[in-house]
């Protein structure tokens, strides 16, 4: 059994609802400054905002990429093996009726 999920419309009636619950209970919507509530102090916590150090340089790896390259292309370069064999396969011999009557094993 699943549980019925909400509309929109019916998400945004319950909000409706319990601002207006609030409000006639004395409370209060205080307006604040865009951003505001973000800060700490009066200062934004950096704590937990990204990129905060310089971007650093990258080591170049091109040597390492190339010796890879290398060792990929040489795999690929050494000659393939012989041939498999192949299998015996098993033969039945069947006499004049359909019936098998014997196996025979064929290269």
């Amino acid at each position: 059994m699943t549980k019925p999920t909400k509309s929109k419309k019916q998400t945004r009636q319950e909000i409706e609802s319990q601002i207006e619950s609030f409000i006639r209970e004395q409370g209060e919507i205080k307006h604040v400054k865009m951003g505001e509530s973000g800060l700490q102090d009066g200062k934004y916590n950096t704590s937990h905002m990204g990129f905060i150090e310089p971007k650093k340089d990258r080591t170049p790896l091109n040597h390492v990429v190339a010796a890879i390259q290398q060792r990929k292309s040489a795999k690929t370069t050494t000659p393939p093996t012989s041939a498999k064999r192949s299998k015996p396969k098993k033969k039945a011999i069947y006499d004049d009726f359909g019936e098998p009557i014997r196996y025979v094993w064929e290269d």
